[in-house]
């Protein structure tokens, strides 16, 4: 009966997870430009084809960035930067002016998909917020003027700063000063014209501030035990998640529970200061990977599990020209000269060879012993729904074959035999192989046909499988 249970439950998640993979997130880049020694806009345009990336932020409006665009698919972000925040609130015709100028002339054939008004407005020490949501509107009328209003959406990326409380997620507020003035009338804004919440996400700064707190594997998406929210039950599995959804609380709390949301920056630093703990290259290419593979794989967060997430990792090079510490010059995924800090897929068919090389040093000691992770929670191993057939077989036969896994529940005839598919086999051989390694890290990737998953099935499902189980029982005694 135990291996009754586990095939069904596995078969379970197999289905949920396959089904959520074909209406999965996606990912974009930050191309910052904040160097002296960048390709030209002709060659990034073309790396980031040869990437696969079909979507990529900017943070201004450069005629050769958006002529390099033209006809490529890229979808694009372009930017109002914050120093003209008051002119385009305070004259719709500058507002006009500005669109005229910077989206009409390349749209359509510069795919433009929505125009970041201001960037982290509440933190410019310039005071722009009171103009935000006026310039806003004023664009929007502009858009409407060109009948680009159902097609270009308009938001305005916030960082997690505005945000009052965001732990435990469940207590997730905004600002209480920014609310009436300014959070508000924008959320309305967003509700009316149909457009989503921009926000900057970085774990790494949490961590860099907590790390004695704070594990290393939940701040890089790496098996651990998971964090529960006092507030709301809910387990994490990861910072990310974690910061999202006190976003989301945010917004339920003022009931804009109905407005979506899209990530515009998030990343990790490849290089720091020494009092910036964290930066290294593993860490970044650990967080960045992982994080791909969160999003492609789709689902959401605990809080809203069935709203997949659009990311933009921030950034597409280390830009020499950025102030602060050494850690805001190494967000790159590239060098200028374009070769990469690190190699992390960025679309599905990269995620076939993705595994986390983790470094031996490069791990949070205080969640391993003897390199395999001490896990209190529940996790299980589950064959990809995007994997190739024949990989997945290939997998298969290495994990009953030379893996040593317990296969036997899978033979025909035998209780884990049905439903017979390679999917629900390989599903059940490569669980039965993590679990033998006692989960270590890499004990469930395939080449690239697995993945761990932590969710737990539902009650509904749990009460689903219990008839089963029962009338099965019932049939075979």
């Amino acid at each position: 009966m135990e291996k009754l249970t586990i095939c069904l439950l596995l078969f379970a998640f197999s289905l949920s997870l396959f089904s959520s993979i074909a209406d999965a997130g996606s990912i974009g880049i930050n191309y910052g430009r904040v160097a002296n020694n960048l390709p030209s806009a002709v060659k990034v345009i073309a790396l980031l084809k040869s990437q696969g990336v079909e979507r990529v932020k900017v943070y201004d409006t450069d005629p050769a960035v958006l002529k390099a665009l033209s006809g490529s698919d890229i979808k694009v972000t372009v930017n109002l930067p914050n120093e003209l925040l008051y002119n385009a609130a305070k004259r719709p015709s500058f507002a006009y002016s500005w669109v005229e100028k910077n989206v009409a002339a390349y749209y359509p054939s510069t795919q433009i998909e929505s125009i970041a008004v201001g960037n982290e407005v509440f933190v410019d020490p310039h005071n722009t917020t009171r103009f935000l949501v006026s310039a806003m509107k004023n664009v929007h009328q502009a858009l409407v003027k060109f009948n680009f209003h159902d097609k270009i959406k308009i938001s305005s990326p916030v960082a997690l700063s505005a945000l009052q409380n965001s732990y435990p997620s469940s207590a997730g507020s905004f600002r209480s000063e920014l609310v009436e003035p300014v959070i508000k009338p924008m959320l309305d804004f967003l509700r009316q014209t149909g457009s989503y919440l921009m926000v900057n996400c970085y774990p790494f700064f949490a961590y860099e501030s907590n790390s004695d707190v704070i594990s290393l594997d939940y701040a890089l998406f790496r098996e651990n035990p998971g964090v529960v929210d006092a507030g709301n039950g809910l387990r994490y599995f990861s910072l990310f998640d974690a910061q999202i959804d006190a976003v989301f609380a945010a917004l339920s709390a003022l009931k804009y529970n109905d407005i979506k949301m899209v990530v515009t920056e998030t990343g990790w630093p490849s290089k720091g200061d020494d009092t910036e703990i964290g930066a290294t290259v593993d860490n970044a290419a650990s967080y960045n990977g992982n994080l791909v593979r969160r999003i492609l794989l789709g689902g959401g967060t605990p809080l809203r599990p069935k709203e997949d997430l659009t990311v933009f990792l921030f950034a597409l090079f280390n830009e020499n020209r950025k102030p602060g510490p050494t850690s805001e010059r190494n967000f790159g995924l590239f060098y200028p000269n374009e070769r990469k800090v690190y190699n992390i897929p960025l679309t599905m068919e990269g995620l076939k060879h993705y595994v986390d090389r983790r470094s031996p040093v490069a791990g949070d000691q205080r969640t391993q012993k003897g390199g395999k992770v001490n896990v209190s929670g529940q996790t299980w191993c589950v064959a990809s729904g995007e994997a190739e057939k024949d990989h997945l077989q290939a997998a298969l036969d290495y994990a009953c074959g030379e893996g040593g896994a317990d296969c036997r529940s899978i033979q025909p005839g035998s209780t884990c035999y049905n439903p017979n598919t390679l999917e629900a086999h390989a599903s059940f051989a490569f669980n039965s192989y993590y679990q033998k390694n006692g989960r270590a890290m890499g004990s469930c990737y395939f080449g690239g046909a697995a993945f761990i998953v932590h969710q737990q099935p539902s009650k509904y499902t749990i009460s689903f499988l219990h008839n089963i189980i029962i009338l099965l029982f019932i049939l075979f005694n």
